[in-house]
């Protein structure tokens, strides 16, 4: 029997459904499926896989060093077929640091996995969304599985184990730790979403965009542009093929182009609205809903018809 198929993300939403990536991808290789917990266990976690819950000589979770410790030693002790980690900034160092240190394979992240012969394989975007690329490697290895691929498991875990770990002193020390926008931070959650773009001429118009946001309970994202080349929102909020990737119920476009990049992180959302100026920009090719004219006149009639019900 293959070793046991483990799945990790410090996210409790996100873990339910990398959980559930482990549990399809166990039963096709007829062995366990382990969901790894790190010094505690989450509250929110939903899945039908068993729990271990990781506890170190020290904090395993503050640092992907100490994370990726806590894991590698769990792996060696009772060995692994295949170790899937929810796409976070965090879980993506911790994949590449395991995977390192185990020597084995890394998918990198992608959204689809599925067992080959003696081979995970990995489908992911490519060429901006508008292709699907596969990527395999022998088991043993490691993947990293974007948010919203799976669905988490309707159910409370059964089976909780406490295992200790030893980590040692991480070999990576925290100089600084700065906290993001709230608003931000659940933006790969989101079920709403108003995301806003270079169609805004200053920072301080994007009041008109939260506005719209708080009125339909959704939350703020940007294109590119906006937080990494104008700093006038932070790289959380970034959505695209080099930012985060969403899902949501709906997605409200705001003066953004709809270039590739920006596409590819949004063409899973169910309904897509545009408003933008320019009645050919790229946006408009895969919006269910657009709206040409000037965001200024359109985005307050907008949120006071929302407002009003």
């Amino acid at each position: 029997m293959t070793g046991t198929v483990l799945s990790y993300s410090e996210s409790a939403e996100l873990a339910g459904e990398v959980a559930a990536a482990g549990a399809e991808i166990a039963r096709t290789l007829g062995t366990d499926a382990v969901a790894l917990e790190l010094d505690e266990m989450s509250g929110g976690l939903r899945t039908s896989s068993r729990v271990v819950v990781l506890k170190g000589d020290r904090a395993l979770e503050t640092i992907a060093d100490s994370a990726a410790a806590g894991i590698l030693e769990f792996a060696k002790a009772k060995g692994f077929g295949a170790l899937l980690i929810g796409e976070t900034r965090f879980g993506t160092v911790v994949a590449a640091k395991v995977a390192a240190r185990l020597r084995v394979g890394s998918l990198g992240k992608g959204k689809k996995l599925r067992v080959d012969g003696g081979r995970l394989v990995l489908e992911r975007d490519a060429y901006g969304g508008r292709f699907v690329a596969t990527v395999a490697s022998k088991l043993p290895c490691v993947a990293v599985v974007q948010a919203g691929a799976y669905r988490a498991a309707d159910a409370s875990p059964a089976v909780v184990e406490t295992v200790a770990v030893t980590v040692g002193e991480p070999k990576v020390a925290i100089a600084e730790t700065k906290q993001g926008h709230e608003g931000e931070a659940g933006i790969k959650s989101a079920l709403k979403i108003v995301s806003a773009g270079r169609g805004f001429a200053r920072k301080e118009d994007l009041a008109l965009a939260q506005d719209l946001a708080s009125a339909l309970g959704a939350a703020l994202g940007c294109s590119r542009p906006l937080s990494s080349d104008l700093g006038w929102m932070g790289e959380e909020a970034h959505i695209g093929l080099t930012g985060a990737y969403v899902h949501p119920q709906l997605y409200v476009a705001i003066g953004i182009s709809g270039q590739l990049q920006h596409v590819a992180g949004i063409k899973d959302s169910k309904v897509i609205v545009a408003i933008n100026k320019d009645g050919q920009a790229p946006i408009f090719q895969v919006a269910d809903y657009g709206i040409v004219g000037d965001l200024y006149e359109i985005l307050p009639a907008l949120t006071k018809i929302v407002k009003q019900g």
